[in-house]
């Protein structure tokens, strides 16, 4: 990036900035249908029940979880390959 000027920079900036936006409106939604898929199984209410709304609770802590383990893991995984000079750039 230290060969980009200042305006490539922030253009660089601003395109990675739109694209971990649309991965995290994406993960989002996929998030939403998955839980709702697996939690709401009645419509004949226009109202959540208490019992789909914990099923929902839920399925959203579980996965948010899931997501944070899995980067760490990721991180960690990283960090022991560019310890070893397993990544490009790694001496």
């Amino acid at each position: 990036m230290d060969q980009l000027n200042n305006q490539e920079q922030r253009e660089l900036q601003m395109r990675m900035e739109k694209k971990q936006m649309s991965q995290f409106m994406n993960m989002y939604s996929n998030l939403v249908q998955k839980c709702f898929e697996s939690c709401v199984d009645d419509f004949t209410s226009a109202k959540v029940t208490s019992k789909e709304e914990s099923c929902v609770m839920r399925c959203v802590d579980k996965s948010l979880k899931s997501s944070e383990r899995l980067g760490q893991r990721f991180q960690e995984q990283n960090a022991a390959m560019a310890q070893s000079g397993g990544l490009m750039g790694g001496r």
